[in-house]
This record gives structure tokens, sequence and C-alpha cells, in this order.
């Protein structure tokens, strides 16, 4: 009996080991092979992922923290326009009435605003946005932390009126050949619960044929357009409105987020994964203008990001490098400019912040700590001006003017799903010999703060030397450099990792 015990028991060991054996086995796959030709097929593929950021509303670009933001953004990437709410709140101090009831305007905050923004060279996307108190039909208070007037005017003459006031000073200020140069955006998403307009789509274009002339009275070099929809709504009605009705329109602007529900998106109940929201809307969109009667009309995605909630296991953490690629592989000629919300957590929407790693929408955190996601666009930055095609859904390979390669790899999982180590060998074919790959890479450990803050301790309010330490830990270590043996480059790529490499 002791002998049968002791067989069963090596049996039973050796069937363990087997079964552990096959767990590693399944841990380890066979590396993914991509073959690249390095001289085939392309297309222009210009950076319409880093044109423009959406920011907090505009009383906060008066701030240096703001401003600061500002400027670290703008040293990598090719940053030209900033859109941001409420210009036209009572905190700017813009409208008032005289005794008399008569508009006043005063420009100064408005000054001050635009001003930082082309010092800092860069240019405003104009949101037109939201209700004086004194001009509004209705106390009609979002929200949000700082209460905007999301009401209709009380009268949309007077509302015409302020408008064009307010674009002949941006003209007189700044001349029209600077101007002309802007976006004007009409309103805020006033599908949802941004205008109480009644009927909402009735009401809004309206609003937006008021505004337009408004604009066009003052020259008809301001570039004008709308709806600013949630959702990826309105599109196609409102081109049409435009058409039938000849209201100027010069470009096309709307939203949408990751865990936007395809319900609302899409009308449908069929699930749409948080990697594929974005663009099948972008996609949806860039078909109603084509088959428009306007189907030149730019497309402008004003605000977009993975989640439109706070939530830190996606915006502050790895999984933002590789959703941006994945992104930006997708979206690839369906839209003209797609803008980031937002570049910085100086954003007071829901309250002062409370801590700095929050799930806030910014590339940068509180105190200017940079997130990943700001090194993954940092690295997406050094993509060229022209795509190659290549058969992977996990890689952009780009060609400079100069001739150079650079490409930007990534292994994606959805925030939920279980870490996987991702084995990758590329196949670079027709590369000339003698060349070598400068690799650079963004993930859970390297160019993310978080891991330095956790050993903090998660303070809430770190010291200044404490966020000294975080800035740190979240810089880009240079890039490693590697001899290309044979035309092959073999990668291992950590859970939401992001990778740049470099070809000279």
């Amino acid at each position: 009996m002791k002998k049968t015990f002791c067989y069963a028991c090596l049996l039973s060991v050796s069937l363990l080991c087997a079964d552990v054996r096959g767990v590693k086995a399944q841990a380890a796959p066979a590396p993914e092979v991509v073959e690249v030709d390095t001289q085939g097929p392309s297309h222009p593929f210009p950076h319409f992922w880093e044109q423009m950021f959406g920011s907090g509303r505009a009383i906060l670009s008066l701030r240096q923290s703001y401003r600061d933001d500002l400027r670290e953004v703008k040293s990598i990437t090719d940053f030209q326009y900033v859109r941001f709410h409420a210009i036209f709140h009572d905190e700017v101090g813009f409208y008032d009435e005289d005794a008399a009831g008569s508009p006043v305007y005063n420009f100064s905050y408005v000054d001050q605003i635009y001003d930082g923004l082309l010092q800092n060279h860069l240019r405003p996307f104009v949101e037109l946005s939201f209700m004086p108190k004194k001009l509004a039909a209705a106390n009609n208070l979002h929200p949000f932390w700082y209460k905007q007037n999301v009401s209709p005017p009380k009268d949309y003459d007077r509302w015409g009126a302020m408008i064009s006031a307010f674009a002949k000073h941006l003209v007189d200020r700044y001349g029209i050949d600077e101007v002309s140069k802007w976006y004007f955006e009409v309103w805020n998403e006033p599908n949802i619960d941004f205008w109480t307009g009644d009927p909402k789509e009735a009401t809004y274009y309206h609003l937006y044929d008021v505004t337009a002339a408004a604009l066009k009275s003052v020259s008809p070099g301001l570039r004008v357009g709308g709806p600013a929809t949630a959702q990826a709504a309105w599109v196609d009605r409102f081109i049409r409105h435009c058409a039938d009705n000849k209201i100027p329109v010069d470009f096309v602007s709307t939203h949408v987020y990751g865990n936007d529900t395809s319900h609302d998106v899409f009308g449908t109940d069929k699930p749409i994964p948080l990697n594929k929201m974005i663009c099948s809307a972008v996609d949806k969109v860039h078909n109603q203008i084509k088959s428009s009667a306007k189907p030149d009309l730019p497309l402008i995605w004003s605000e977009v990001n993975a989640v439109y909630d706070n939530n830190p296991k996606v915006e502050d953490s790895a999984f933002m490098g590789p959703w941006l690629g994945d992104t930006i592989r997708q979206c690839d000629g369906l839209v003209d400019i797609m803008s980031y919300w937002t570049f910085s957590d100086v954003f007071e929407e829901q309250g002062v912040i409370k801590k700095p790693f929050y799930g806030g929408f910014g590339l940068l955190a509180e105190g200017g700590v940079p997130k990943p996601v700001f090194n993954a666009f940092k690295l997406m930055h050094h993509l060229g001006d022209q795509r190659v095609d290549v058969a992977s859904d996990s890689m952009l390979v780009t060609r400079r003017a100069d001739g150079s390669l650079a490409l930007a790899v990534w292994n994606f999982s959805l925030p939920d799903d279980p870490d996987r180590t991702v084995n990758m060998t590329i196949h670079l074919k027709q590369l000339k010999s003698g060349r070598q790959a400068e690799i650079s890479e963004v993930d859970a450990e390297i160019g993310s703060p978080l891991p330095a803050y956790h050993a903090m301790g998660d303070p809430a309010f770190p010291t200044l030397r404490q966020y000294a330490e975080l800035k740190k830990a979240a810089a880009l270590p240079p890039a490693h450099i590697e001899k290309i043996k044979n035309g092959t480059i073999d990668l291992t790529l950590p859970p939401k990792s992001l990778f740049l490499i470099e070809i000279r």
C-alpha cells in the first residue's frame, strides 16, 4: 500500500508539473510576426490627432498653471488650436446691461484670454457659449460646478448683435488675416443638457442661423460651424438644414466618447467595445457628410476621449498609450481634426480637484505631472507624414520626409481585461543594411508617475518636493539603440504598452 501510495503521489506530482508547464506555455505564446515592406504603398498621414486640444472653461486660461501646462503640451505636439467652454459666462464679465436695459460689452478678460493663447503661438477654436445671465430667457443653470446658464436668449436679435460686436472687436484687435484662421463653433452639445431650448433641435438651428449671419456680417472670411453635438448626433439633418435654407456653414463638429452607448450613437442595442466606438462614430459622420449636399465640409471632432467620466483605470493609466495608437490607426482618413479632451487637469467641472490622480481628462495631472497619455502623445508626434500599408491592428508604419521610418507598436487590452505580454517579430523588407533602431516605450512602469505616487502613500496634497519627484518619475528615459540584424526587430511588449521605433 505504501508503494502504491508513493506511485500515486509521484503520478500526481508529474501531472501537476505537466499542468504547470501547460500554463506557462499558454502565458508565453509564439511571437506575432509582422511583415513590413518599407518601400511599399503609402498614403498621406496628416497628424489630425495633435492639432487641437480641449481645456477647462475660458476663465481658467488666465491662471499660471493653465499656461504652464499649455506650453508643456505645445512643446511635445503640433498643437495649433485650443477649445474651451464659456467665453460668455458672467465670470468673464463680457455682457451686461445698463439701467435702461441696453447692452454693455466689456472685453477686458476676453482680450487677456485670447492674447494669452496667441502669445503662446496658439489660436482659439471659439466655442460660442454659454448664455449671459441678463441675456438668458430663464435661469437654467447646469449642474457643473461653475453653473453655466444653458438657456436660449430672451431676444435672438440681441444675441445676434452681441455676436457681431464680439466678432468685430476680435477683427479690430487681431486683424482679419489672423481671425479668419480661427474657427467659430456655435454652442456645445445642444442635444443633451447643455441646451434647454424646446424643441431642442429646432431652437438650436435658430440659434445657429442667427449666429452664422452675425459672424458673416462682420466678414465672410470668418469660419462658422456646428452642431457641436454629443454622441455624433444631428449632423446629417444639420447639413440638410443649412443647405435647404442657404445658411453659411464652413465645417461640421461633433463629439463622442469611447463609453457612449450604441443606443445613443447608433440607435441600436448592439454592444460596441471601448476601442471601437469612437472611430465607428467618426466613420458614420464622415459618410453622412460625403453623402450630403455639402460633401466637402471639413469634419472637426471637437471633443474625444476614451471615457466621458473620471475613471483612474483609464485616463491616469498606461491604457491610454495603446488606446491612442489604435484610435489613430482606425480614424486615419476619416476626420480632419480630432481634439483630445483635455490637455490639462486645470479643470473644474466637478469642482476643485481633491487629489492629483482622480481620472481627470488631462494629459497633465495637477502640479503639471505628466501622465502616460502625455508621453504617448510625445512619442506619436514623431511619426512621419506618410503611412505605409501593413497588415497589423497593432502597428502604424510611417515614412518621414527625409526617408527615415517611424513605427508605433502597441499591446492593447481593455482596462478590466487580464494583462498579457506580447512577443512580436517585425520583418522589415527592402531595408538598407547598416540601419539601427531607436526604441522608446510607455507602459505602467516607464513614463508613468503612478508607481512613485503609490510609493509615497497616495498623498492627496503632495509637497513641492513630492511633485518634483513625480515629474522625474514620469519622464521618459532616453531611447535605447539596437542594430537591426537581417532586417528583423524582436520586441517584448508589456501589458498596455506603446512603443516608438525610429529607424535611421
